[in-house]
């Protein structure tokens, strides 16, 4: 293969991560700039028509879509693991190993001191599973990935037809009320912030346990299968399968979108089963979309403004949580309850724009994000180089390895 060929696959890759990143902010930011999301309550602030109906477009277009593909990413990314690993002849369960420890060290420090919702535990424990199916045909990852996710759906239709939910959630004054507490906390200092990462730890564990973790391990056992076949190893935006897949994934997702907004988001169990269901559909159909802009010769400068952004995915994932920290927070400016969900989304586009021109400046001086780096030390066990060499030195080809995938536990509920 030439050298173009995987050049191009990974920048693909990294555009792709990058775009999705912007997503689970999206979606990440109601919950660190509120504490009404989290008790599934609407801040009584916000109801007027707009308010409802960026909301509404949010539920439709946003929510449940990117932790998929980050997640089949992850399960993408695991193989050039894999590959990396043989050709430098060093053992590779060893190597991923230390880098399920350092996703899960990263994750508890950064669920305990910056946001609540954060995934990557889940994904290290997901791993660990995905690391011992590594050897498993292609039919049967396809076959586990399946029955994973049919357990999920079946769990949440017999939770919702068999089980009263409100035997276990507080009313709509309660729910209220604790929002308005929880949006308190949220203005208090480090004390007040860390109790309540801490008090949601519950409610992260079972979800982890019953939806996030098994969905997790299934997309990551497809994005395997597809790292093994190199479905994004030579894409032109031609190919005839992307149509297709715009034509399935967007009548479909939508539709299964839809419903889970009209039913009341993550209020309902069906509603919720609706988009777990379709959600990977209109996610393919996202991703069809944006290859086919990516290589059009008059859009491929959005390959270029957002691969930086992706391929320093897991420092700009934790840079998100410091935005909302210093934004929201009374550790820093505490504007928690103030943004309308139009202004949020405002500063969603304020925050991403801000990452997508740092990322290209430090990787332009940088081979790695700080985080990208550390995390790197740790899987090789072996310092690697941090700056790019003078220009007038030839870089050394490298093959980059597995990209953590951030996501939010909120954004899957």
């Amino acid at each position: 293969m030439s050298t173009s060929g995987p050049a191009t696959r990974v920048f693909d890759v990294d555009a792709v991560r990058g775009f999705a990143l912007f997503g689970i902010f999206a979606v990440n930011v109601t919950f660190m700039a509120s504490g009404y999301p989290g008790n599934l309550v609407t801040d009584p602030d916000f109801v007027s028509g707009l308010d409802d109906a960026v909301r509404t477009l949010s539920s439709v277009f946003v929510d449940m879509k990117f932790y998929v593909l980050f997640s089949f990413l992850f399960g993408y990314s695991f193989t050039l693991q894999m590959a990396a690993a043989s050709r430098a002849g060093a053992a590779f369960a060893p190597r991923m190993l230390r880098r399920i420890g350092g996703l899960f060290l990263l994750g508890a420090l950064h669920t305990v001191l910056l946001y609540g919702g954060d995934v990557l535990t889940t994904y290290a424990v997901a791993c660990l599973a995905l690391l011992l199916l590594r050897r498993v045909t292609d039919r049967t990852a396809i076959r586990i990935a399946v029955a994973l996710y049919a357990l999920v759906l079946l769990s949440l239709v017999a939770g919702a037809l068999f089980v009263d939910r409100s035997a276990f959630l507080p009313s709509e004054a309660e729910a209220l009320a604790n929002g308005e507490a929880a949006t308190r906390a949220l203005l208090g200092g480090w004390e007040a912030n860390i109790g309540e990462h801490l008090a949601g730890l519950p409610l992260l564990v079972l979800q982890a346990v019953t939806l996030q973790g098994p969905t997790a391990l299934g997309l990551f056992l497809l994005g395997m299968v597809a790292g093994r076949r190199e479905w994004l190893a030579r894409i032109t935006g031609r190919e005839p399968v992307l149509r297709r897949i715009q034509w399935i994934g967007f009548p479909l997702g939508l539709l299964g979108s839809i419903v889970y907004a009209v039913s009341g988001g993550n209020g309902n169990s069906l509603g919720v089963a609706a988009s777990v269901a379709t959600a990977p559909l209109l996610a393919a159909a996202y991703v069809a979309t944006l290859l086919r802009i990516m290589h059009h010769p008059r859009t491929a400068v959005v390959r270029s403004a957002l691969a930086p952004a992706g391929r320093m995915s897991l420092t700009n994932y934790l840079g998100q949580s410091v935005a909302g920290l210093i934004a929201f927070t009374g550790i820093g400016f505490g504007l928690a309850g103030t943004f309308s969900p139009l202004a949020l989304f405002a500063f969603v586009l304020a925050v991403f724009a801000v990452q997508l021109v740092a990322s290209a400046w430090w990787l332009r001086r940088y081979r790695y994000g700080p985080a990208e780096w550390a995390l790197r030390w740790l899987t090789n066990a072996r310092r690697p180089a941090f700056r790019n060499p003078p220009a007038d030195q030839p870089r050394r080809e490298e093959v980059r390895p597995l990209q953590v995938e951030p996501g939010s536990a909120r954004s899957a509920k």
